[in-house]
């Protein structure tokens, strides 16, 4: 009985451990195609990957992780028609050249604003068909807990030629893709709006699920395992053979999401890059309000 009894007692402790492991949001790891560890992206750096920080230039200047190269968000996309949407490939082609990273180089990004950034810059590359990119899982101060040091110091680089792909056009959205969903529903296509609960309940994209960007992260600000990130979607419904497009104020947090359910598995992803600054110009366009207490939908505009 005494065996038994301090199997039971050992048993309990165990399942009590992993329920307050999964109160403190701390569990699992991101690894992935996609999202690595810093102890990874340290041990692929001295194997000659080049570092990549997303911050802005200010607080780049402030600190970054030595050797860094910085390639800003403002570096990536235009503000016309409306902001942060996605750069041409001869400005893609022009800062990476700048910034000394050739075709064929591995590269770790990271930043220090929730994955941001860094999961746009990711999506950028990836989207110029560069899939060697890997975003570090709690960016900034995971590298710095891990042991690499900071610095001030901005590296010296040799530009060199890059050359980027051609746009991959099934990796984004357009207001009319988003429009056919809502005129001709597909049951397995999902729209997801990432921004803030408050952003949400002003008005979103009908039938939009809300699902905000900082969900993907554990409490300390790593990204949620692979396998968590699946659970959580599919707990609304989003199986991994589903299509889902995202969205936010500007899409720089829906790249972030964008990011974790590619990591997760999930295929048919699409980023609306105009996202609510360009749905919400269009007065034509319906506007859902979540309370239920007023939609207002017209649907000869919407056709």
């Amino acid at each position: 009985m005494k065996k038994y009894a301090k199997a039971a007692v050992l048993l309990t402790l165990v399942l009590a451990l992993g329920a307050l492991s999964g109160c403190l949001g701390t569990t699992g790891q991101a690894e992935g195609p996609y999202i690595i560890e810093a102890e990874r992206a340290i041990s692929m750096v001295k194997d000659g990957a080049v570092l990549v920080d997303a911050q802005m230039a200010d607080a780049y200047e402030a600190a970054h992780i030595e050797g860094a190269v910085n390639i800003t968000r403002g570096d990536i996309v235009v503000n016309e028609p409306f902001p942060n949407m996605v750069g041409g490939k001869d400005q893609i082609e022009k800062i990476l050249g700048e910034s000394g990273i050739d075709n064929g180089v591995q590269i770790i990004v990271y930043d220090d604003n929730n994955h941001m950034d860094a999961a746009r810059f990711w999506w950028t590359l990836k989207a110029y068909g560069n899939d060697q990119v890997k975003v570090v899982s709690g960016g900034l101060k995971a590298l710095e807990a891990s042991g690499m040091n900071s610095s001030t110091e901005v590296p010296n680089v040799k530009s060199v030629s890059y050359e980027a792909g051609e746009f991959d056009e099934t990796m984004i959205a357009t207001v009319d893709t988003v429009i056919e969903q809502l005129n001709y529903p597909d049951p397995d296509t999902f729209l997801i709006d990432t921004r803030t609960i408050e952003e949400y309940e002003e008005g979103t994209i009908p039938s939009s699920i809300h699902i905000n960007y900082v969900e993907n992260q554990y409490s300390d600000g790593t990204y949620k395992s692979a396998q968590d990130i699946a659970i959580m979607y599919m707990e609304n419904g989003i199986e991994k053979d589903s299509t889902v497009i995202m969205y936010c104020k500007t899409s720089i947090r829906g790249a972030q999401t964008y990011l974790a359910l590619a990591n997760a598995g999930y295929e048919n992803l699409k980023l609306y890059d105009g996202a609510w600054l360009e749905w919400s110009s269009d007065k034509a366009l319906p506007v859902q309000l979540p309370s239920g207490e007023k939609v207002e939908f017209n649907e000869q505009d919407a056709s």
